[in-house]
């Protein structure tokens, strides 16, 4: 491609500009652009692009971008298309992390404002994880089960990572025709749900969770390390590094509140940018600006690194049935994760009348409106909504 690194930088910069309307209205705009206006590639090319990066972890816009920049001037132009198409929404809610932290905890008006959007964002994983749902479980009965499954262990807190494995494992068995190993493997996840729920050594931690457990002060390692286990674990979306992140800040780490994480949500549906740029929230929290930085970095760096290291070798794993299956299998146990997830925050959230009405509101418009505007609209509206529920 003839153009300059700094032309590169400044067009993807654009993009992130311009990056409203969620992943979709994201990668409709870069395929219009490169593809059919500039004919960077074919579109046959990016339908099998975007294929392989939807069945990878990470947000596929953003992605795509790093493929693009990759092409056209190798990996210093996929780390300049990468940073340009991230960087005005991760310095718009950095600004906002700040004012958030600064006015918002003491303000009662920002505080009416936040509590009006909170249900809103209960509304819009419950969407999500129709959305995500619908695609991943395709009315496959294993991957149901697999939903399932991981929707009681995240419940009884069974450490996700245990889940994920064994919901990927249990697919791979399925679809290679293995039932036998399927249902130990089922047998197994049950087990070990049944040992948790009757708490057996109720002073255990396992390894993973040992080391974000802490005060409410983490360190920028942990920091890292946290958003770097979410950013490789997004299968199917931003949405699903939901419950991964807000296990590590709320329930391990402690460094927030679910009322502060529901925040960092709804701050992020109204920026030009993915919705996983929330993480730079949930580590300007935790550690204030170099905390929302090695966050940050820790959330993208797996969406970076995948094609500036090994795009091709992904590309043919991929295609490999085995390991589709296994990804899929994961995907299906996200779903449940998400799910149990969401009644968590439900059962945090709707503690009122007005709160179920913005609820109900917002859940309507958003599985009645196509508009890529919705979700940034449906934040906003609820917000104002509980501002002037405070004025009367």
């Amino acid at each position: 491609m003839k153009i300059s690194y700094l032309n590169l930088f400044l067009k993807f910069l654009r993009f992130g500009f311009l990056a409203w309307g969620g992943p979709f209205a994201q990668i409709a705009m870069i395929r219009q652009e490169l593809v059919e206006e500039e004919k960077w590639i074919t579109p046959e090319r990016f339908n099998r692009v975007l294929a392989v990066y939807q069945a990878l972890p990470g947000p596929e816009a953003h992605e795509l971008c790093v493929y693009f920049g990759m092409i056209a001037r190798g990996r210093i132009g996929a780390f300049l298309a990468g940073l340009g198409f991230m960087l005005p929404g991760f310095l718009l809610m950095f600004a906002l992390s700040w004012f958030y932290v600064t006015y918002g905890i003491t303000s009662q008006l920002f505080q009416s404002i936040f509590l009006g959007m909170q249900p809103a964002v209960a509304a819009l994983i419950i969407r999500a994880i129709h959305r995500i749902g619908s695609h991943a479980l395709h009315k496959n009965k294993w991957l149901w089960s697999i939903a399932i499954l991981a929707f009681i262990a995240q419940l009884l807190d069974v450490n996700f990572l245990i889940t994920l494995l064994i919901s990927g494992f249990i697919f791979t068995f399925a679809q290679r025709g293995q039932n036998r190993f399927a249902f130990t493997l089922i047998l197994v996840s049950v087990f070990i749900s049944i040992y948790v729920l009757l708490n057996i050594s109720p002073t255990s931690q396992t390894i993973l969770d040992s080391q974000f457990t802490s005060t409410n002060s983490p360190n920028l390692l942990i920091l890292l390390f946290s958003g770097l286990r979410a950013g490789l674990l997004t299968f199917g979306g931003a949405y699903t590094a939901i419950p991964f992140i807000q296990h590590d800040a709320v329930e391990i780490g402690r460094w927030m509140t679910n009322a502060q994480f529901l925040d960092g949500l709804a701050l992020s549906g109204l920026l030009p940018a993915p919705l996983i740029i929330f993480s730079t929230f949930v580590g300007y929290i935790g550690g204030g600006a170099l905390g929302a930085i090695a966050m940050t970095i820790g959330v993208f760096a797996p969406a970076f690194s995948f094609t500036m290291i090994g795009h091709d070798y992904l590309e043919k794993l991929v295609e490999n049935k085995s390991a589709h299956a296994f990804l899929d299998g994961i995907t299906a146990g996200v779903v449940g994760l998400i799910s149990a997830t969401a009644i968590y925050i439900l059962i945090e959230t709707i503690t009122s009348i007005p709160a179920l009405i913005i609820f109900s509101l917002a859940l309507i418009v958003l599985f009645a409106s196509k508009s890529k505007w919705a979700v940034a609209w449906v934040v906003l509206g609820a917000g104002l909504i509980g501002l002037f529920i405070n004025l009367i």
